[in-house]
Formats: C-alpha cells, sequence, structure tokens
C-alpha cells in the first residue's frame, strides 16, 4: 500500500504521523520505505539524527514526477509512506497521484478544519485521472482531557471524506523521540503515544481497499 501523510497547511505533525507510522509498520515486520517528499526534508533529518541503523529506508523525492518515479520502489516494499508538501501544489499532485490512500492530519483548531478543504480539492480533482484514490482524516496533536477533539471530528463531518476513530494526543515524547532519532516505541514501547500509533497503524490496515 502506497500512502500519503498530507496537508497544505503546514505544522500539522505531518512528519512526525509518518515517521511513526512507517516505524509501527516496521515493527510489524513489513517491508517499509518512507519517502521525503517535502522539500524541507525534515524526515530525512531525522533518519540522519539516528546513532543506529534505520528502522526503515528513507529517500528524499521531492519531485513533481514522484507519482511516476515511485514505480520503482514499488516492487521492493510492502509499504510506502509518502511525507508529503506543505503548500506546493504541483508536489502534492503528484504526492496523491502517487498514493491509494491520502492520510489528512488536522489538527483540532478551526483554521485546520477550514484548510483541509484545499487538500480535499486536489484529491477530488486527482480522483478524476485515478478515481480509486481514498482519503481520511486524522485527528493529530489532541488536547487530552478536553472536549475540542470530538468538536473537530463533527465540523469535519461536514466533507465528504471520513475520520479516523484512532487520534493522536499532543504529547512531548513525540518531541523527544524525534530529537533522538527514534520512533515513540523505541523511547516508550508502553507509552500511550507507542499505543495510539498502534491502534492507529491497526485501523488504517483495516480499511476497505
Amino acid at each position: 500500500m502506497i500512502i500519503s501523510v498530507l496537508n497544505q497547511k503546514g505544522g500539522v505533525g505531518k512528519t512526525t504521523l509518518s515517521i511513526n507510522i512507517a516505524a509501527q509498520l516496521s515493527l510489524n515486520g513489513k517491508r517499509t520505505l518512507l519517502l521525503d517528499a517535502d522539500p524541507q526534508g525534515s524526515s530525512l533529518d531525522w533518519a540522519a539524527a539516528r546513532d543506529e541503523e534505520s528502522l526503515f529506508t528513507v529517500v528524499g523525492l521531492p519531485r513533481a514526477t514522484l507519482h511516476k518515479e515511485i514505480r520503482k520502489f514499488a516492487e521492493d516494499y510492502e509499504h510506502i509512506i509518502i511525507d508529503g508538501p506543505p503548500r506546493v501544489t504541483e508536489l502534492a499532485r503528484s504526492a496523491i497521484m502517487a498514493a491509494d490512500m491520502v492520510i489528512i492530519p488536522v489538527q483540532p483548531s478551526p483554521y485546520d478544519v477550514w484548510a483541509a478543504q484545499e487538500v480535499i480539492a486536489l484529491i477530488n480533482e486527482a480522483k478524476i485521472y485515478k478515481e480509486n484514490i481514498k482519503s481520511v482524516f486524522v485527528v493529530n496533536r489532541k488536547i487530552a482531557n478536553t472536549a475540542i477533539g470530538r468538536d473537530v471530528c463533527d465540523a469535519l463531518a461536514t466533507y465528504s471524506t471520513d475520520v479516523l476513530h484512532s487520534t493522536v494526543t499532543q504529547r512531548v515524547i513525540f518531541a523527544e523521540s524525534a530529537a533522538a532519532g527514534k520512533a515513540v516505541f523505541e523511547l516508550e514501547p508502553h507509552s500511550s503515544a507507542a499505543k495510539e500509533i498502534s491502534a492507529l497503524v491497526d485501523e488504517i490496515l483495516e480499511l476497505p481497499s
């Protein structure tokens, strides 16, 4: 499966999700590739910060020909995660066209809900050429013990795109693990953060193909 993690709004946690989803898939025994399609190269920076060998392969490919070039990787990996670009329309289009599924991270904020319209429009445009592309929202950086996570799910219901039941809470461990070039389960395998990522990946894999 090829999964693009994409949102036209910056700062929604695309790279953090991409890395930890790829890490969980690798932990599950799947051959996994993370393609860094963001010109800022944050996933590559994460890989460079590691002391140990990476759990999965990380390759930089911030080019608008991504949807064509990805074919050369497809046979070697069971899952490819694309850490998508912010606000680079041609590159974003290519990341969508390359994918079987687009995961749209949304923070619990009205600004994020409004901004989601941009990426939904790009996905609908891509469906003209690739009608089987699936897309889902995931609430990321949810604030614990508040109703705002539920409120954002209600707001996202105005779109035709489904919202995953699994959510990811704002936690310090995500920043700490990123600084060390690690996934959250490597730092604290029994943490709430690791359990949330595991549940998220399980739900993604259970979605109908």
